[in-house]
This record gives C-alpha cells, structure tokens and sequence, in this order.
C-alpha cells in the first residue's frame, strides 16, 4: 500500500531495531525490494545500518540505492574539525565499493 502511494522514493529499513551501524545485516531484503517493485516503479534505496564499503555493495546489489547516516556521525563525533578528510575518504570507499 505504501509502495503504491509512494513518490520521489522509498527508503526500505534493512533491519528492525535502532539506527547505527551493524556487523551484519541478516534481512531478505531482496523480498522486500521485490515487493516494492511489484507495486511501483519508483526507486527503493536501503538505509539504517550500513557502515562498511562490503554491505554497501550488497545492498547496491539488490536495490537502487545506499543510505549511509550513523557511521559518517560516528566519524564527526570522532575527528570534530578534523572530520571532512576522514569523511571525504569514507565516502570514497562506499562509493567505490558500488560503482
């Protein structure tokens, strides 16, 4: 139902639980993407709880996008002003990791 209402696109929530970062993320996923795609044609990006270049690359795998939030808080909570290279870098990896 929501899939069918849903514009711009949908942000599909790999795991039940608080947001941050996850060692491992054991959700079939692919089903939840598939019952969106069933039921619109709008994007489906996974969120909440990727932190490493590895599940970023498996998500890519199975939906249209990536959403990366706590881990990049993480690493301004850890380097302050120092925080735009190791960002910068970060990203770099994630995006490499799906390109």
């Amino acid at each position: 139902m929501i899939a069918r209402e849903a514009e711009g696109f949908l942000y599909v929530v790999s795991s039940l639980g608080v947001t941050g970062t996850r060692s491992e993320i054991t959700t079939d996923l692919a089903s939840i993407v598939g019952a969106v795609r069933r039921n619109s044609d709008i994007p489906c990006a996974i969120g909440f709880g990727i932190s490493t270049p590895q599940q970023a690359r498996n998500m890519a795998g199975i939906a249209d996008g990536v959403i990366v939030g706590s881990a990049i808080v993480k690493l301004l909570a850890e380097y302050g002003t120092d925080a735009p290279g190791h960002v910068g870098e970060y990203v770099k990896a994630m995006k490499d990791a799906i390109s």
